[in-house]
């Protein structure tokens, strides 16, 4: 009885870590998106065209077509998409000062996700 308490433990204290390591992984998955999120309305302030947005997206999905192994293919995509954006012109050649006035003078009425 006490060998199969052990290994209830262990079993449980596995499971445990493999929870942590899914709760951090999602955690790293919700930051990158939070930043994709954030570089996509600083571009929408900056009135990307609907044509450069589209070929920013499929360059990503193109060069994330086959996935790494050992490497979580949603981070991939995500980590790529932000890499894309982030040398994405209309970025580069506004301050970011200019890019946040924009935010803010943008209409009140106007729901943003």
């Amino acid at each position: 009885e006490l060998q199969q308490k052990m290994e209830e433990t262990e079993l449980l204290k596995m499971e445990l870590q493999m929870l942590e390591t899914e709760r951090v992984r999602l955690s790293l998955v919700e930051e990158k998106l939070m930043d994709v999120l954030q570089l996509l309305q600083q571009l929408r302030d900056l009135n990307i065209s609907k044509r450069a947005l589209g070929k920013i997206l499929l360059s990503t999905l193109e060069s994330c077509r086959d996935p790494q192994p050992g490497k979580a293919h949603l981070f991939e995509v995500l980590d790529t998409l932000y890499h894309e954006l982030t040398a994405c012109e209309l970025l580069q050649s506004q301050p970011l000062e200019k890019a946040q006035s924009c935010q803010s003078l943008s209409n009140p009425l106007v729901i943003s996700c």
